[in-house]
C-alpha cells in the first residue's frame, strides 16, 4: 500500500482560515501548502503535483476562478474544491465553468470540509478492475485513463464531460433525470432556471455521436436523457 500523505494546495488570503486549514487537515494525514494569493498559488502549482486544490473565490492579484481555470488547463483531472461567501446556483455554475467540482460556503464547519476533500479524492482514485472499462455499443470510457474511444477513435474528454459520461455509463439503459445528474455530478440541487446540464450533453454529443450513425445519448421528453444503443 502506498503510504505517501495525500498532498492539498490550499489558497487562502485570510491568514487565520489559511491556518485553520492547513493545521486541521494535518492532524488527518495530509500534506498542506499554503498560498496567500492566486499568483503565488499558480506558481506553486505550476512547479509541484498536488492531489487536491482548496481556494478562495476572492484572491489578490489572481481571483479564485482565473486560478481554477489555470489549474484545469494544467492538470486535467485533480480535484478543485471552492471556498466561497457566494453560495447561489448562478455562481456555483460559474464556477463548473471555470473547472471547480465542489462549492463549500463561508463560514464552513470543519467536518464538512473534511468529508468533501476525501470524497473529492476517492473520486480521483483509480478505479477497482472491475470498473476499469465501461462499454456500450462501440463505445469505451477507460476509467483509468480518462478518455473515451469509438470506432477505434480516441475522444479527449475535459473533467466535467467525462465525470458526466461515467455517470450515463454507470446508468446506461436509465432515464436520468436534470435533478439527477445535477445532483450526482454537478453536487448541486437543480435550477431550472440554468441549461447547463443541457450544454453538457450537448458537448458530450458532439463528441461522441456527432460522426457516428448509431446514436446513443438520447433525450426523453419531460424525463431526461438516457444512454443506449437502440
Amino acid at each position: 500500500m502506498n503510504s505517501k500523505k495525500p498532498s492539498i494546495l490550499v489558497v487562502e488570503d485570510e491568514t487565520k482560515v489559511a491556518h485553520f486549514l492547513k493545521k486541521g487537515l494535518e492532524t488527518q494525514a495530509f500534506s498542506v501548502t499554503v498560498a496567500a494569493d492566486g499568483r503565488e498559488g499558480k506558481r506553486l502549482f505550476g512547479s509541484a503535483h498536488y492531489d487536491l486544490a482548496i481556494l478562495d473565490v476572492n484572491l489578490p492579484f489572481v481571483n479564485g476562478l482565473e486560478l481554477a481555470q489555470y489549474i484545469r488547463r494544467k492538470d486535467t483531472y485533480v480535484p478543485i474544491l471552492m471556498l466561497t461567501a457566494l453560495d447561489t446556483t448562478a455562481d456555483k455554475l460559474m464556477g463548473f465553468e471555470a473547472g471547480v467540482d465542489d462549492y463549500l460556503a463561508k463560514p464552513f464547519d470543519f467536518l464538512e470540509l473534511l468529508a468533501r476533500v476525501r470524497v473529492l479524492l476517492r473520486r480521483g482514485a483509480p478505479p477497482d478492475d472491475t470498473e476499469r472499462i465501461l462499454t456500450l455499443a462501440d463505445l469505451e470510457l477507460d476509467c483509468y485513463e480518462k478518455v473515451a474511444r469509438r470506432g477505434g477513435k480516441t475522444i479527449i474528454l475535459t473533467a466535467r464531460e467525462y465525470t458526466l459520461l461515467h455517470y450515463l455509463m454507470r446508468h446506461q439503459g436509465r432515464v436520468v433525470s436534470r435533478v439527477d445528474i445535477a445532483e450526482q455530478v454537478w453536487d448541486i440541487s437543480f435550477d431550472t432556471g440554468t441549461n447547463v446540464i443541457d450544454v453538457y450533453i450537448n458537448y458530450l454529443r458532439n463528441k461522441i455521436d456527432k460522426e457516428f450513425s448509431t446514436k446513443l445519448i438520447h433525450t426523453v421528453i419531460g424525463l431526461g436523457y438516457v444512454l443506449r444503443a437502440n
